[in-house]
């Protein structure tokens, strides 16, 4: 008999979940993990347990809301003994209001419900299962942790949006994004090297959304996303910073309205919009290496250099922000796999003092720099479901 804690990482096409044995308390064994994505045709489900075998692969004609309920009656058939004792939730927005995990009530939903024009597209994808469950598990304990959190830390000159004072009162003002992530990186540091934890680095979380965060004294001093994760780096589909004179040309050449805004901005921009053919970096070097010498290829070229130039553009905001650099880690699907983009990451940042071990990086060691780096570069996976889960374990 299991008791399990479950902990819901939702994004915007798909639903990340875990089951953790709560008996096994801040070990965090996890006893199923899944995931649900969304198709054109209804939903995708598949789930391993603690070993790797497969326990469901289906096609589910569900959408909306009633995904959910098809979610529940598969979790409540895989632990027909143990049971369900509370469930954590990735939230992306927790405005000014929520600066560490709370328990979800009635007044917690209802409030966190009015931050969804600060993002639209993501603050109702994670709160959807906790919704659904407040329906169907009234009494069970849910938990929000919020991707803003650990950005509370930043200095309030920083926070500020230069623009007249009536939409600061609005809660117009810059947040920051992927705090979980770098949350548990920023504990995993003071494991492996102190020095780093408590000193001048900058955390690269980079996936389909990308952000980077200036760590020091172990807090959040500034990160790439600001009011919204829309901002900072060029991402798998979203554009980053961007001259706000171009959304004024859309709006008044083109007659572009909101929703053709967010197409553009969210959905048609960055590594997909540059390239032209995928915002998924394994494909678009692969199609390179296939043929380097096409006109395909020397778009994808563009798309992936300028990739590169946004990060180190940003990486050298961030260490003038900080007053210099002695660390720098990579994590997230990109930054943990995609050894090439760190390459050329660290050789543009040799004016720094980073020196790669290129060879250490080709095998995705912990550290990849080399010894006479004056810079220590690491890579760390990431693991925001765990965060999640040691979050709830405390609230229970």
């Amino acid at each position: 008999m299991h008791d399990g804690v479950v902990v819901f990482n939702s994004g915007s096409s798909s639903l990340k979940f875990r089951i953790y044995d709560k008996a096994a308390n801040q070990q965090a064994t996890v006893l199923v993990k899944g995931e649900i994505e969304h198709t054109p045709n209804g939903a995708r489900f598949c789930a391993q347990n603690h070993d790797g075998t497969v326990l469901a692969q289906e096609d589910w004609p569900q959408t909306g809301l009633a995904i959910y309920d098809q979610l529940f009656q598969w979790l409540e058939h895989f632990t027909p003994k143990g049971r369900v004792v509370a469930v954590g939730h990735r939230i992306v927005h927790g405005g000014a209001d929520f600066l560490k995990p709370v328990k979800i009530t009635p007044d917690v939903l209802e409030k966190l419900e009015r931050l969804t024009p600060f993002d639209p597209l993501h603050q109702q994808a994670t709160l959807a299962p906790a919704k659904a469950i407040a329906q169907k598990w009234p009494g069970l304990v849910q938990v929000a942790c919020f991707d803003t959190t650990f950005h509370s830390t930043i200095p309030k000159i920083a926070r500020l949006l230069p623009l007249p004072r009536r939409y600061q009162a609005q809660g117009i003002v810059r947040y920051g994004f992927h705090g979980i992530s770098y949350s548990y990186i920023a504990k995993c540091l003071t494991q492996l090297d102190p020095t780093l934890a408590t000193g001048r680095t900058i955390i690269a979380h980079l996936g389909s959304g990308a952000s980077l965060c200036a760590l020091k004294a172990g807090k959040s001093l500034e990160t790439t996303m600001g009011f919204s994760a829309l901002d900072g780096l060029m991402m798998g589909t979203r554009c980053g910073a961007i001259d706000p004179g171009v959304l004024l040309y859309m709006v008044q050449e083109e007659g572009a309205d909101w929703h053709t805004l967010v197409q553009t901005l969210y959905h048609d921009s960055g590594l997909l919009g540059v390239s032209g053919i995928s915002p998924d970096m394994r494909i678009l070097r692969a199609l390179r290496a296939k043929n380097p010498a096409s006109e395909q290829s020397a778009r994808i070229t563009e798309a992936l250099s300028l990739f590169v130039y946004r990060i180190v553009q940003e990486i050298g905001a961030l260490t003038a922000v900080m007053g210099g650099l002695e660390g720098l880690v990579f994590t997230a699907g990109i930054g943990e796999h995609d050894h090439m983009l760190r390459q050329e990451v660290c050789q543009a940042l040799s004016w720094a003092g980073v020196v790669l071990d290129t060879t250490a990086n080709q095998q995705h060691a912990a550290l990849i720099s080399a010894p006479q780096s004056r810079v220590s570069v690491r890579v760390i996976p990431t693991d925001e479901e765990r965060e999640i889960y040691l979050s709830t374990l405390a609230l229970l």
